[in-house]
This record gives structure tokens, sequence and C-alpha cells, in this order.
């Protein structure tokens, strides 16, 4: 299916690995011009053509300066895809409520919530220009806040009502705002040794590769397997085109069936 995407412009954050990159790949494919931004720039996404800027997302001046960039690569921008995040790694994150100080709540709203916000302000004057499309990834987690580490869970739950209240303010001037919620995804999240699902399977005394293969049916995924990042990154790029066009203030689960209520 054609998703009329060729030649429009997406920046993409947090777009080095997982489903960031494979965001980048998809939108690529469908012949758009990709900025990528991310802390590290890996091999996998210098190959998919896309140009990618260095930059820490956490601090205003990296999304400054990734917007910067972007608009004088690019002209103009059609999509931005809110997609960075984390601060969910193994150490320190078990330890529930009280196991979190201020800076630790910071970090972790600086990156997973004020990134976009950040980001998404830096982008709107051109977005509206273009009567462009934001696709911003949350979690299940938002919806599940005891899924996984408290600070992350929050923080995406404040970036879900971001998302909703965005497109309230911006759908009547041409934006279309959407929400992405993955589950549980084949990213280092889970499958790196020094990731939360190491941590996790540590706590549970199992080794990881036991683990995963339980985790789907401990989650409740009714199929049985957990989501790739590909299959998020056809969800998005189906939400930055115009064949989604009158899609806005939606919250996608792609999640395997984890979440059971209507």
């Amino acid at each position: 299916m054609d998703m009329r995407l060729a030649g429009k412009t997406a920046v993409v954050t947090g777009a080095s690995r997982g489903i960031g990159l494979a965001i980048v790949t998809a939108l690529a494919g469908e012949g758009m011009r990709v900025v990528a931004g991310s802390r590290t720039v890996s091999p996998e996404l210098k190959e998919t053509g896309a140009i990618a800027v260095p930059v820490d997302l956490s601090t205003s001046a990296g999304a400054a300066t990734l917007i910067d960039h972007a608009l004088t690569e690019l002209g103009e921008i059609d999509v931005l895809v809110n997609n960075v995040g984390g601060g969910d790694g193994g150490e320190g994150q078990l330890g529930g409520f009280l196991g979190f100080d201020d800076d630790q709540w910071q970090q972790a709203f600086d990156l997973n919530y004020l990134s976009a916000v950040r980001t998404t302000r830096a982008a709107l004057p051109s977005l509206l220009r273009r009567s462009g499309a934001v696709v911003t990834i949350s979690s299940l987690g938002a919806r599940m806040p005891h899924v996984g580490p408290i600070t992350y869970t929050t923080a995406k739950a404040a970036l879900t009502a971001f998302g909703k209240a965005l497109a309230e303010e911006f759908g009547p001037r041409g934006v279309r705002v959407n929400t992405v919620s993955p589950g549980t995804v084949r990213t280092s999240m889970w499958e790196d040794p020094s990731g939360y699902g190491a941590a996790v399977a540590g706590a549970m005394g199992v080794d990881l590769e036991q683990f995963l293969a339980g985790l789907p049916a401990a989650t409740g995924m009714t199929t049985g397997r957990l989501v790739e990042p590909a299959e998020v990154a056809a969800l998005v790029t189906y939400l930055a085109s115009p064949l989604s066009g009158s899609v806005t203030g939606a919250d996608y689960l792609i999640d395997g069936g984890s979440i059971k209520t209507v």
C-alpha cells in the first residue's frame, strides 16, 4: 500500500536502536527524508540513510538543536515522531516508590516526558505551516503503572495525556496528534543482560532466557509472543500518513492483547 509519504519530511527521536530505528527504517522506506536524533549514532542508523544528529534530548538545548538542524536540512517538517525514552534499565529500578529520589524522578521525566514537550514545541511552527502530524510513543505502562518502574510509567502516563491535550488544541489548526502505546516489545529493555528484564529475571531467581520465554504468558499476551519493533513502526507509518487523515487524539495499543478492558 502506498502511504503517500514519498518526498515528505520527518524527525524521529531516540532513533539509534529498537523501536526508533525501526521507525526510521520504515519511514525512509516510504521515501521520506528523515532527520534522526539520538545520543549515539549506531552503524544500523547510518545504514538507513537518515540524517543522524547526535544529541541529548533529555535537555532543553538538545531538543532545540535537533529541530534547528532538521529545519536547516529539510526546510519544513511534515511529521514528528517522539520516540525517545528510557531510564528503565535494570540497576536501581526494582526498589519501588521509596527507592527513587528527586534526581531519579527528574531524570525520568526529562527523558520520557519533557523531551517530547520540548521537541514538539520547537517543531510546531513548522508542523502548523505544513498541516503535519505528531506521533508519540508512550507505553502500556501508562495504563498499567505497576508493570514497570514507577518513575517511568508515571512519566509515560503524563506523555499520553500530553498527546490528548495537543490533539484538542492543534487539531482545529490542521495538525494531527496521536499516541502509540506498545506493550512488551523485543528490545534491549528486555533482552539486554544489563537491562530491566535481566534485573526482573534475577529478582525472580531465573535466567534471562527462561524469563523471556514466559513473559508473553505472564503479561497476558494472547498472541503468545513479544511485539516486534517493525510492527510498531508500521502503525506509526500509518498514523503519519495522509491515509489516517481523520485519526487524531487516539492512543493505539499494540500489546499482543495484554489489556483486557474495554
